[in-house]
């Protein structure tokens, strides 16, 4: 079991760090090759590998949607279409601050989600999760903005693709959701990825054809692909079958509130390689990264510390059961 337990981290560790990594390896590729095409290659390739380690792992009868093709083609269409697509659109048209932008809001995730709960299940969270929560939003706010709100505003140019970017991270936060429902079903985490992944792959794929003949991107060239083979290699592998199935599979055995903490690791890493790549990074780069780090370590003591406390309770109503029995 200890075992299990440090693989599984090692698996959170190593698709953080990649999560981190993919932003800085997209933002040079798309110097040669546009997000759509840079998407597609990417997940084709990896659609293809969890297809074959599905079969061998599961055998045919995992391919099977048991009435559930409708739900696994919209989560996948949040997570490869709404998500994959939008984010490295989002980036590519923000430029090189857009690396940054990418991966802070993507680290934003676990926050986005209890603002998602909160609207859905109208039940309010504590105070202090909600205070995470804000001072979350000012990290983010202010690599965004480069800590110029109101030029931010005024730029149009700039507001379109930060929304992209947002709307992006929110698919795959909705994604996430389904893996868990999926989960409590029974269903492994390859079984989810592969089938979520091969619906998913497929509206993209789409996406990007009808994208094609509206003369906005080109089918790339054979030596675009040959420049940016490099890039995208380690984009299926890495940030794609690792990280995808790696992390579904780390966080079912740590729990979803161990697992969050890695999520740490995102824009950090993208903040290192950016440095040792010489890119421009600002202060406000350094303090959105910090504000975010520290809002998400806070909330996660904060949610361990009510879990101890109302195991206590419990524990302690229970003897007290015991003992007037």
């Amino acid at each position: 079991m200890k075992n299990n337990v440090l693989i599984a981290a090692l698996l959170c560790l190593i698709s953080a760090i990649s999560w981190g990594a993919m932003f800085p390896v997209a933002n040079h590729a798309f110097h040669y090759i546009d997000p759509f095409y840079f998407t597609i290659f990417r997940y084709v390739s990896v659609t293809v590998i969890l297809i074959v380690w599905l079969l061998w792992k599961e055998g045919r009868q995992a391919f099977r949607m048991e009435g559930k093709g409708m739900m696994l083609w919209f989560f996948g269409t949040m997570a490869f279409a709404v998500y994959n697509l939008l984010i490295f659109w989002g980036q590519d048209l923000l430029g090189n601050p857009g690396t940054m932008v990418a991966s802070i809001n993507e680290s934003l995730m676990p926050m986005i989600s209890i603002v998602i709960v909160w609207m859905l299940v109208r039940q309010r969270p504590p105070a202090f999760t909600l205070f995470c929560v804000f001072i979350a939003f000012v990290g983010a706010l202010l690599v965004i903005t480069k800590g110029n709100l109101g030029a931010f505003m005024s730029a149009t140019n700039d507001i379109i693709p930060s929304l992209l970017i947002f709307i992006a991270v929110v698919g795959w936060v909705v994604y996430t959701m389904g893996g868990s429902q999926f989960s409590k079903e029974g269903w492994s985490a390859l079984r989810y990825s592969t089938l979520s992944c091969l619906l998913g792959t497929a509206t993209a794929t789409i996406v990007v054809l009808v994208v094609t003949m509206t003369g906005y991107v080109q089918v790339p060239t054979l030596e675009t692909i040959v420049i940016t083979s490099p890039h995208i290699a380690f984009m299926f592998i890495f940030p794609g079958v690792i990280a995808l199935v790696g992390w579904n599979y780390g966080v079912s055995i740590i729990k979803p509130l161990n697992g969050l903490l890695f999520l740490n690791f995102v824009p950090v890493t993208t903040l290192v390689i950016q440095i040792f790549q010489g890119a421009e990074v600002t202060v406000y780069d350094y303090i959105g990264t910090l504000f975010i780090v520290v809002s998400l370590i806070s909330n996660n003591i904060f949610t361990r510390m009510q879990q101890r406390q109302t195991t206590s309770k419990t524990q302690f109503s229970g003897k007290l059961q015991g003992t007037a029995s």
